[in-house]
């Protein structure tokens, strides 16, 4: 059985943000992920984690100008001290909250210069956190037009060309269906570059028992892999989150 964290940013929107934390322990979540936790203390997030006893597995970087703003900065040539300073603010979260990864974002970018921009803000990252797990995670872009991390063969190029220890593929069986339109074709190639994983209906990005996806082939796969990463819920609910949640026995 997989172990299932829910991205509480999307679920569980029908309560106030904090009150998502002890909702998803008691609908039997393991650990909870949040997009950008930068507008509520840190140490109110950290509070709210205790007392649920809930582990916080992941966090994106950039900062919350998010709605209608950048994608990202990682590969934005000369946004190399945007990029610091992003991934700055949201280390200092992880540090407070426990955050396991950071989701660094790429940003709306393209060519061999935004690629050799990537490489070079990863190995900064990187060796800037030696004990921080950062991911990066291809997102396809019909959700996200111009994103320059669109594909996973690129993904699987850079975290070669940074050589990290404590760098790894975010693999979104959402985005992979996307771009792909093969699951576990992506995962089988991929997979062992991976540190997380999310998951949501595809297409549509429902309740994950929703779309063309069988995950329970897909959570069958880890478990005889023995895949020891979270696996997200990051979809937005049809309706009142806990009503859509028969996906957990999936696996």
């Amino acid at each position: 059985m997989p172990k299932f964290a829910a991205n509480i940013s999307m679920l569980f929107t029908e309560l106030p943000f904090l009150e998502r934390i002890s909702a998803a322990k008691s609908a039997g979540f393991e650990a909870v992920e949040i997009l950008f936790p930068y507008d509520i203390s840190a140490r109110d997030i950290l509070a709210a984690l205790q007392a649920a006893n809930m582990p916080l597995a992941l966090i994106n970087t950039p900062p919350p100008n998010w709605t209608g703003g950048d994608r990202g900065f990682a590969a934005i040539p000369d946004g190399q001290d945007r990029f610091r300073h992003d991934f700055r603010r949201a280390l200092r979260y992880a540090d407070v909250t426990g955050a396991a990864m950071i989701h660094v974002m790429a940003g709306i970018a393209s060519g061999d210069n935004a690629r050799d921009t990537m490489v070079e803000n990863l190995r900064w990252a990187t060796e800037f956190a030696p004990k921080q797990k950062i991911t990066i995670e291809p997102i396809n872009t019909i959700d996200m037009p111009g994103y320059f991390l669109n594909d996973f063969d690129l993904a699987a190029e850079i975290l070669d060309a940074v050589s990290a220890p404590n760098l790894a593929l975010q693999f979104d069986a959402y985005h992979a269906h996307m771009i792909t339109g093969d699951i576990m074709g992506s995962w089988s190639k991929h997979g062992h570059r991976a540190g997380h994983i999310q998951i949501a209906g595809a297409p549509g990005r429902r309740e994950p028992q929703t779309g063309d996806v069988d995950y329970t082939e897909f959570f069958n796969q880890l478990n005889a892999q023995g895949y020891r990463g979270f696996v997200s819920g990051e979809y937005h609910p049809a309706g009142e989150t806990a009503k859509g949640l028969r996906w957990l026995t999936l696996g």
